[in-house]
């Protein structure tokens, strides 16, 4: 894919070492699916300074509280998540945590429960919401939110599935695993507004298809992941797939004055 021209500056100097990458925030995003193989996609404000108007998973970047110790936790322990993510234990705590806290924010969805063997129902009454709105603006940390209504963080509904890292040459970088999880029996998500105007649930094949007709944007990542996640029927699948996480960095390079972007 050919890049804005505005990037071929940057480009150079990064090649020519005169300039140094902006540093990658560490980020998390989630793939929530449906049994009928649909999933749940935001389409990004125009507003917004990264990824305007594109269709994305729910995520973003670690709040530096969401690695945070006093998180009650069930399933994969810290070390084995290090493990499946090829970082050390802090990094896996915050980047389990920022998945579960962006799913509720960005969806409603909540992978938590009042002990490891429940998962919360309902997420829809104000005073959800208004928690929700204060994890949001941060005024309110996610151990807290958790520690007052007495929930378990359920890492075991969350699963594995990518880790892409924004190419050198963009202003605004970020480190990010890819997770997968099922929509939870008894909870929905619903249009909460915030960094998005407009959700909604689809089948990989065809936001792919709208993508190709050029109706919707989709980056890179996203693109990639519905392509991997047409290969499966059912929600189960792909939970029982074998998955190696290994990073992804897409590679800027000059061809005849444009700049390309390289899988």
């Amino acid at each position: 894919m050919t890049l804005p021209a505005e990037l071929l500056d940057r480009a150079r100097a990064i090649a020519a070492g005169t300039l140094e990458p902006v540093p990658a925030k560490d980020a998390a995003t989630v793939v929530l699916l449906r049994d009928n193989m649909h999933v749940y996609l935001l389409r990004r404000k125009a507003t917004m300074a990264f990824a305007a108007g594109a269709y994305v998973f729910p995520g973003g970047s670690v709040d530096p509280r969401d690695t945070d110790h006093a998180i009650a936790w069930a399933g994969p322990s810290v070390a084995e998540w290090a493990s499946i993510l090829r970082s050390d234990e802090a990094t896996a705590r915050g980047l389990v945590c920022a998945a579960v806290r962006e799913t509720f924010e960005e969806s409603g969805v909540l992978l938590a429960g009042l002990s490891e063997d429940e998962v919360v129902a309902d997420t829809t009454g104000d005073d959800w919401e208004a928690d929700r709105l204060a994890l949001i603006d941060r005024s309110l940390a996610f151990a807290d939110f958790l520690a007052k209504r007495g929930l378990v963080l359920r890492t075991d509904l969350l699963k594995a599935w990518a880790h892409w890292i924004t190419p050198d040459v963009e202003t605004r970088r970020f480190d990010t695993r890819f997770f997968v999880a099922a929509l939870p029996y008894g909870q929905r998500t619903r249009d909460v507004g915030g960094e998005a105007d407009k959700v909604v649930w689809q089948r990989p094949q065809e936001a792919l298809r709208l993508a190709d007709d050029g109706k919707i944007f989709l980056m890179p990542p996203t693109y990639v992941t519905l392509q991997e996640l047409t290969e499966y029927a059912q929600a189960t699948e792909v939970f029982a797939a074998e998955r190696e996480i290994t990073p992804i960095q897409p590679r800027v390079i000059e061809v005849d004055g444009e700049v390309k972007l390289i899988l």
